[in-house]
């Protein structure tokens, strides 16, 4: 078990093309965000293992004695341990949950119970340790919090565990992809992406000639802005945005034909488009974030502060250029002497 503080942290995500297609076997096309989730791993020898998470109010603390009395055979060996729903039953009352919690913040809980006693159920000890994760990507948002924040917690505690070589220490990068400059809007409009998916699908079910053709066509879009991202690696010209913008518009005319758009961003690719800018959803839809596709020559605009749209910026930051494809690093850990490292963390709330 390593002794010194590990520092971890792992980008969010938007997807280009592919949303909802890729659940029913087609090609997605995911790019990285500089948006990050980040997570501090303190180990020491108090008993305990703490879990806070300021950004939604959480701070949690167990007796390592007790949990290591607790029946963790449920929760198997190896990679071919999957999680069920009678495991999830059991971790809440570890937890100490009702059976009926939903919400995220007992989630984000009951996903650190998993990987921590998953994990550290290989050692002659459960560990006593305290994690703070923190993050600078808004939850619900179909930006990948829930992943970077998974990714995060398994990094850490198999690194920590010494089961993995630390990856991608000091933040090995790999690969050299094109620059696209992306204006990610949130709509902050709450939406589920469970509905929406369950949604699509009884669409496809019910129409299946008219939704089939829909998420082939979708799988073409993405096919063909993956060739002309390959092409653009070597020189990025005027013609490859134009093919990127049109691609765009005919695949969020085609998530509107899913059911899986929303006024919020109806107006968003309205107001984009009186800029001579393409727009559309990224992830579920439903509300969540938007992306518009930014041209090397464009510069910063207030679109989100357009008179009367009530848009607004994400996470309520000056228009956000992201670039989302270049120099983005993936799991990033880095290791701290314990008595020199000063993290930035949010303020806790207890």
């Amino acid at each position: 078990m390593l002794s010194e503080v590990l520092l971890v942290s792992a980008p969010g995500k938007v997807i280009l093309h592919g949303e909802h297609a890729v659940v029913h076997g087609k090609v997605a096309l995911a790019v990285a965000l500089n948006l990050r989730t980040f997570l501090r791993l303190q180990p020491h020898s108090n008993g305990r293992v703490g879990l806070n998470l300021p950004n939604i109010g959480v701070r949690r603390a167990w007796d390592v004695a007790s949990l290591q009395l607790l029946d963790t055979s449920f929760l198997g060996h190896g990679d071919s341990a999957a999680l069920t729903a009678k495991h999830v039953e059991k971790l809440k009352e570890v937890a100490g949950f009702p059976k009926d919690c939903v919400d995220p913040e007992h989630l984000a809980v009951l996903a650190f119970l998993y990987l921590y006693l998953s994990i550290c159920q290989s050692q002659r000890a459960l560990p006593s340790l305290d994690i703070t994760v923190w993050s600078e990507l808004p939850t619900g948002a179909g930006l990948g919090s829930s992943a970077a924040y998974s990714v995060c917690l398994a990094a850490a505690l198999l690194t920590a565990c010494e089961e993995i070589p630390n990856p991608l220490k000091d933040g090995e990068a790999a690969g050299r992809p094109p620059v696209l400059k992306i204006l990610l809007i949130n709509t902050k409009v709450p939406r589920s992406t469970k509905v929406l998916v369950a949604n699509v699908r009884s669409r496809l079910l019910k129409f299946p000639e008219i939704v089939a053709p829909l998420l082939t066509s979708i799988d073409a879009i993405s096919l063909e802005c993956e060739r002309v991202l390959g092409e653009m690696a070597a020189a990025p010209t005027p013609e490859h945005y134009l093919t990127l913008e049109e691609l765009i518009d005919m695949n969020q005319h085609h998530l509107n034909a899913l059911g899986v758009g929303h006024a919020s961003l109806d107006q968003l690719c309205q107001v984009t488009t009186a800029h001579g800018l393409h727009s559309k959803l990224t992830g579920a839809g439903g509300g969540g974030c938007g992306i518009t596709l930014l041209r090397p020559d464009s510069r910063r605009r207030n679109v989100c502060r357009e008179p009367g749209t009530g848009l607004v910026p994400p996470i309520s930051l000056p228009a956000k250029l992201s670039t989302s494809l270049r120099n983005n690093q993936g799991i990033v850990t880095i290791y701290h002497h314990r008595h020199h490292y000063q993290p930035c963390i949010p303020a806790v709330t207890s």
